[in-house]
């Protein structure tokens, strides 16, 4: 068997990137959301506003940042906001067309953990918590989740509800008088799942290429609903691994030595 040219990994953030509409306003995540979002605007998307919690809006970084807090984000953005403007004018105003959140674990109605696991006084791991994440799951009009596929993340029952998706199912959200459409996809290094038009339950509606049912399947914490008409994601493009490849190299060597 021929040697892959590209990386589930890299997949997957070619698949989350290809989401960001040219023009939307972001609301961006560190780690995999960030790398998705900033290849997005390198590559289909350059009129996209990016956006992080720290209060930096329209920011184009040269390397992907460490935190919310990295330097580069404020440097080369459009302008920079107190926490406060960039919570209660812009995303609790309405003004943010995508969320884009990571997360530890997820369940099957898009709600993420992000504090502990295991028990919350007494937890095996202690997560970096919240941040703004429950807010802009909770008033962007849209929100992407991107994560690597295993049992260990894709739970019957999250330890710790920090950010809520569609909470019990079917009209839960709705009843809660929460603005925009909660989770439309879960892109992972292995398909995307997008919910159920009615129960809102996560369903495999694209694996990526290689990728078997049985494999999705074996990798999720609950039984996994998969669609009738199962896509296939279209592979990575040259532009877009050698533009991902060029972004990561640079972000390797700039944070060289750096905590």
């Amino acid at each position: 068997m021929p040697e892959a040219k590209y990386t589930a990994d890299e997949m997957m953030t070619i698949a989350a990137a290809r989401m960001i509409r040219n023009g939307a306003s972001c609301f961006v995540g560190i780690g995999l959301p960030s790398a998705a979002a900033n290849l997005a605007r390198l590559t289909h998307a350059p009129d996209t506003v990016l956006i992080y919690e720290s209060g930096c809006i329209g920011t184009r970084p040269t390397v992907l940042p460490l935190s919310i807090g990295d330097g580069e984000l404020s440097e080369t953005a459009d302008a920079v906001v107190s926490i406060p403007e960039i919570f209660a004018y812009w995303l609790q105003g309405g003004r943010i067309d995508l969320g884009f959140l990571g997360a530890a674990q997820i369940d099957r109605f898009a709600n993420i953990n992000t504090t502990v696991i295991g028990d919350y006084y007494q937890p095996s791991v202690r997560l970096p918590g919240a941040g703004g994440a429950p807010e802009i799951a909770a008033s962007s009009k849209e929100v992407l989740i991107t994560l690597r596929q295993n049992k260990r993340a894709f739970i019957e029952k999250l330890d710790f509800v920090t950010s809520g998706g569609h909470y019990t199912g079917g009209d839960s959200r709705e009843k809660m008088n929460l603005p925009g459409k909660g989770p439309t996809a879960v892109i992972t290094d292995l398909g995307i799942m997008t919910p159920d038009e009615t129960t809102k339950e996560l369903t495999l509606t694209s694996l990526h290429p290689g990728v078997t049912v049985e494999k999705a399947i074996e990798s999720t914490g609950w039984a996994l609903k998969v669609a009738p008409k199962l896509a296939t994601t279209e592979p990575p493009t040259e532009t877009e691994l050698r533009v991902l490849r060029d972004l990561n190299e640079r972000t390797a060597r700039a944070h060289a030595g750096q905590a």
